[in-house]
């Protein structure tokens, strides 16, 4: 439970993890896919080691402290965790009655013929377990990162981990698992949770110290539409705000084993798909104080690069012991934005963490960091900024952090 306030991570200049991916690596992996060569025959994990090695020093150089591996081991930002569970069955050619139509990124996988493309899903076919010898992604693609970085920046490093929910809210209700499987949502949560546990533990054993859920599923319980398209299915029983509350549970039953110096948080994505197409609009208002009060975590990663995600005002609710970093440069527009005017967002930003807290300006910043609003590619490729682009972004984001805080 987050029960004090944790910082360094996060740090005032943060990232949300994936990064533009080298041509070599991208080459290396189509070549895999349209040959059938092997993944040793094609040398991938020698592109891969030098791929990590290289942006790991350009997020050092960069001045960055909460470095990742620009999640270049995976090529989808959920990577490949949940088909690393025993257990589960990935779909092919699953019918679109499975599904929620009126999720967001359901949409973007259903075809022409109503079918959803094969390998993009999971559900559990069985009871969930985890196994040391197929949970290993996480592993690797953490010992990537720590053979890049001296020791004694390990505690830095940051994985990024999809949210828990991910393969059941876009499900009707009851099809993210077989009946033979579970019974019910609650007994589908409890084997959730106990996965994600033993996945926290073994990262921690390995050296991980700072965890960032991915959650798309959160910040689409702002959308009117998915609101909207919840209340219209027959097929649900309870409130889409019951549904909310179970999913705030299940994070908090997840990360309830994990030591108290490990840092955690959740990245409110509003969709970064290929093109840097956003999948959902709504203010933070509907949510805020459930979502800051309820949810164990010890920082939010927010969006706010457009009007989209509606105004600062739902951070009066972040609570004392909890941080929230201010995602206001955007990863969908090649343009730079004002520093001066991105200060100025993050003060006022700051503002309403102190109305509600009863702080001043100077404390509140003591619990907000700046970032861009989402990953630079979090598919793998087909994005609209360059390397240029992307070093500029980040380089802005240090120097808003440098002129606010002064300090990491």
């Amino acid at each position: 439970m987050a029960s004090k306030l944790h910082s360094a991570p996060p740090f005032r200049a943060e990232h949300m993890g994936s990064l533009l991916r080298p041509d070599d690596l991208l080459e290396v992996r189509e070549k895999i896919r349209d040959t059938g060569v092997s993944e040793e025959e094609a040398g991938l994990l020698a592109v891969e080691t030098k791929a990590v090695k290289d942006v790991v020093q350009l997020q050092r150089d960069l001045g960055l402290k909460a470095v990742s591996s620009g999640e270049y081991n995976r090529t989808r930002f959920w990577g490949l965790m949940w088909d690393e569970f025993e257990g589960t069955i990935r779909l092919q050619d699953a019918d679109a009655s499975m599904f929620r139509l009126y999720h967001p990124d359901v949409v973007s996988l259903i075809e022409k013929d109503r079918k959803v493309m094969p390998g993009d899903s999971v559900i559990a076919g069985s009871k969930l377990s985890w196994s040391p010898k197929h949970s290993l992604s996480n592993l690797h693609e953490l010992k990537l990162v720590q053979q890049s970085l001296p020791e004694s920046e390990w505690s830095n490093i940051k994985l990024t981990m999809i949210t828990p929910a991910w393969f059941h809210m876009r499900y009707k209700e009851g099809k993210a698992y077989t009946p033979e499987a579970y019974a019910n949502d609650a007994e589908y949560f409890k084997g959730v949770a106990e996965v994600y546990q033993a996945e926290l533990d073994a990262l921690y054993k390995a050296g991980l110290r700072n965890v960032q859920f991915d959650d798309p599923g959160m910040a689409y319980f702002c959308s009117k539409a998915f609101r909207q398209g919840w209340a219209d299915d027959k097929d649900n029983t309870g409130t889409v705000d019951d549904l909310f509350d179970a999913y705030v549970q299940l994070y908090n039953d997840c990360i309830s084993k994990i030591p108290a110096d490990m840092h955690t948080g959740i990245h409110l994505c509003r969709g970064n798909f290929i093109g840097g197409r956003h999948f959902s609009e709504g203010s933070y208002d509907i949510i805020a104080k459930k979502l800051f009060e309820n949810l164990n975590v010890n920082t939010f990663y927010l969006e706010y690069d457009t009007e989209r995600a509606g105004g600062f005002e739902p951070l009066q609710f972040l609570p004392k012991n909890k941080n929230v970093v201010v995602g206001v440069i955007s990863t969908k527009l090649r343009e730079l934005e004002d520093k001066e005017a991105m200060k100025e967002r993050i003060y006022k930003a700051a503002d309403f963490v102190a109305s509600g807290s009863g702080e001043t300006r100077e404390e509140a910043l003591k619990r907000v960091c700046v970032s861009p609003q989402c990953g630079f590619s979090t598919h793998e490729s087909g994005y609209p900024l360059s390397l240029d682009d992307e070093k500029k972004k980040l380089a802005l984001v240090r120097q808003i952090a440098d002129e606010i805080w002064g300090e990491a």
